[in-house]
């Protein structure tokens, strides 16, 4: 445990010198405008908005890769396909009643009425209560891409082990009853834990994607089992390659997923865009550092999770922290998701097969909680001040809103796991996990060479 004494030490002492630059460089940040009061359609906004909208549904096939590449190649092929069935399902159930769940009509703040089910009344005019700029359908799509990745990054934790019926069942069901009511929860008007209730800040999904999708892997790990041979015979990943594109689209969608929920094309947008990049920046190379130092060589592996747990923190932050905030961010969600992936969860002996809870719930958990540090109104006046900017009070807003989400969704995930395993089974058996999800759920190999 030496070998940690000295990095450790150093991270922390580096995360000090960014929190006092950041309080510094907060002081002469100009403010953002407020949102306008007046709905008028701007070409601008609504361009952005449906490009932003793009770049996240890139990033559901960037996952496919990302997580394709880290399983063996006998299961590649199911990780694809979980993620494309994904993006047909859920998008069709948001548009059926998932976003009216979400977004509609609120029910004494839990959740939306279904008064918008089938995009009744969501047409062309803008709806000024959530953007007064772009079409209410323009806003509906672009959030419809979050609802669509949020299942896709749970399947990280029970890969190559559950069967793809059970797989489709769960993914509507937890879209439905878990993701939809936390989105209400935190960004629906009249939800209790957003700005029109308590009063957490998550710009852009550190708790309603990341925290609420960790912890409901954490769920399905712990309640589907370890793989056969975990740990001691498990194949490293089958094709880094492969890994590196997927981190490389997701990076490159997160820009939409980040600088879009700005809603506009503004000065917000583009502030929330270099929050991103340099919290991800920062955490592959910290991440890339800290491996060097505890097991002397940096690995290409480290970096592109060092760079996802970063692009996780940062999320609910980007649009409400200054630039060396950020920094200070990434490096921090190297720190502790490093500590977490490399030291805690061999110790706890579960199998997070690709480390979704380790990564999003951990990362997503540190971002949050560093919202409530650094954020300050000079960067976004519809936002607040945090602990480093004189509210303290923001400090336990957000650990409150972490708490009610971790809860929510671990114990909402086991109930629905148990569901579907009556119904339909979970598991698959013992000779389809040797043979690989490719050949035993879809008759189809990811390989096929031919002399």
């Amino acid at each position: 445990m030496r070998r940690l004494v000295i990095p450790l030490l150093a991270a922390l002492g580096l995360l000090a010198v960014l929190g006092t630059a950041a309080r510094a460089e907060g002081t002469g940040t100009t403010a953002a405008p407020p949102s306008p009061t007046v709905s008028k359609i701007d070409p601008g906004d609504t361009a952005w908005v449906l490009t932003s909208a793009a770049l996240v549904m890139l990033m559901t096939p960037g996952l496919a890769f990302f997580y394709g590449g880290l399983v063996r190649k006998k299961n590649v092929l199911s990780i694809l396909m979980q993620c494309m069935i994904i993006l047909c399902l859920v998008s069709l159930q948001w548009v059926l009643f998932g976003y009216s769940l979400a977004f509609g009509p609120d029910i004494k703040g839990l959740v939306g009425s279904l008064a918008w089910a089938g995009l009744s009344g969501v047409g062309d005019a803008p709806n000024a209560v959530y953007a007064a700029t772009i079409p209410h359908s323009a806003f509906m799509i672009f959030q419809a891409m979050f609802a669509v990745i949020t299942p896709a990054l749970i399947l990280g934790a029970f890969a190559e082990r559950m069967r793809f019926t059970a797989f489709c069942l769960f993914s509507l069901l937890w879209a439905t009853f878990i993701y939809d009511p936390v989105a209400h929860w935190v960004w629906g008007a009249g939800g209790f834990l957003g700005a029109s209730g308590l009063g957490a800040l998550d710009f852009a999904g550190g708790t309603v994607v990341h925290i609420n999708a960790g912890l409901s892997a954490l769920a399905c790990a712990l309640f589907l089992g370890k793989r056969l041979g975990f740990p001691d015979r498990i194949s490293p990943p089958h094709s880094m390659p492969l890994a590196v594109l997927g981190a490389g689209l997701l990076w490159f969608g997160w820009f939409g997923f980040n600088g879009g929920s700005a809603l506009g094309a503004g000065g917000l947008a583009s502030h929330a865009f270099v929050a991103t990049h340099v919290a991800t920046a920062a955490a592959g190379l910290g991440w890339a550092v800290l491996d060097r130092l505890y097991a002397g060589r940096p690995t290409v592996l480290g970096v592109i999770t060092g760079a996802v747990a970063g692009l996780v923190a940062i999320t609910p932050a980007s649009g409400f922290v200054t630039p060396m905030a950020a920094v200070a961010i990434g490096l921090g969600a190297a720190l502790v998701c490093w500590i977490f992936v490399m030291l805690v969860k061999p110790r706890l002996g579960y199998d997070d097969s690709l480390d979704a809870f380790g990564v999003h719930g951990i990362g997503g958990v540190w971002g949050a909680l560093a919202t409530g540090l650094w954020a300050t109104k000079a960067v976004n006046a519809a936002g607040a001040d945090g602990l480093f900017h004189g509210h303290p009070a923001q400090i336990g807003l957000q650990a409150l809103a972490v708490g009610c989400t971790m809860a929510f969704a671990f114990v909402g995930t086991l109930a629905l796991l148990k569901v579907v395993d009556l119904l339909v089974g979970l598991r698959v058996t013992e000779h389809e996990e040797r043979v690989g999800l490719d050949l035993t759920q879809h008759r189809e190999a990811g390989y096929t060479l031919v002399d």
